[in-house]
């Protein structure tokens, strides 16, 4: 079983931003499972953690320990 990761993203504030994080983690991450739920700023994601910590971030957002 691959390791899930929760990050809060309380920078995310629309549809744009989640489509925007979503996409940088599938880039980063390819075949991770990518959950991003605006209400609640969290991210959850499959996969290596500083790489999709480090895609948020260079998307724009602040990732933080969920």
């Amino acid at each position: 079983m691959t390791e899930k990761t929760i990050l809060s993203v309380n920078d995310m504030t629309c549809g744009h931003c989640v489509g925007t994080v979503r996409k940088a983690l599938e880039e980063a991450l390819p075949g991770a499972e990518i959950a991003v739920d605006l209400a609640t700023h969290k991210v959850e994601f499959t996969g290596d953690r500083a790489k999709g910590e480090a895609a948020i971030r260079e998307a724009g957002y602040t990732p933080e320990a969920g």
